[in-house]
């Protein structure tokens, strides 16, 4: 249920975002989902990609340390008010967000949410008691 998910700081430059898309483009590798943050100097990138270990192996050759943590994506309805419908038994139940990304188009009049939690485990307890469509590796074509 839990996603790995490609985290790296890159330098805010014209062309660094140019340059990481495009080598692992070349290495034949999708990209799923992006987040890229600016933190000042460095941007914070968060990438979900079709194959995570060699995805890694490419930036670290680039001497672009990246590093796997765990996320949970969640289908919802692409209507108002459905995130707040997921996230009131997140809040009842203690469980705390450190960051989400979003994207529509993942399917037909639905949206895809992309949470990191500060517990992941439970977290996906609460949403599946909830009846929240969880997406695993396969929905997202990911090795």
């Amino acid at each position: 249920m839990k996603l790995k998910q490609i985290v790296l700081s890159i330098e805010n430059s014209p062309n660094r975002l140019y340059e990481v898309t495009k080598v692992l483009g070349d290495a034949g590798i999708n990209l799923r989902a992006l987040n890229l943050v600016d933190t000042g100097a460095f941007g914070q990138l968060r990438l979900l990609v079709s194959d995570v270990a060699k995805a890694r192996k490419i930036l670290m050759k680039m001497q672009m340390p990246a590093y796997v943590n765990d996320v949970v994506a969640v289908e919802i309805d692409d209507t108002p008010g459905q995130l707040s419908n997921v996230l009131k038994p997140l809040t009842d139940a203690g469980v705390l967000i450190n960051y989400t990304y979003a994207y529509v188009g993942f399917s037909p009049d639905k949206a895809v949410m992309i949470f990191r939690f500060n517990d992941n485990d439970k977290a996906i307890t609460v949403l599946q008691k909830e009846g929240v469509k969880i997406l695993d590796a396969d929905a997202f074509g990911i090795l």
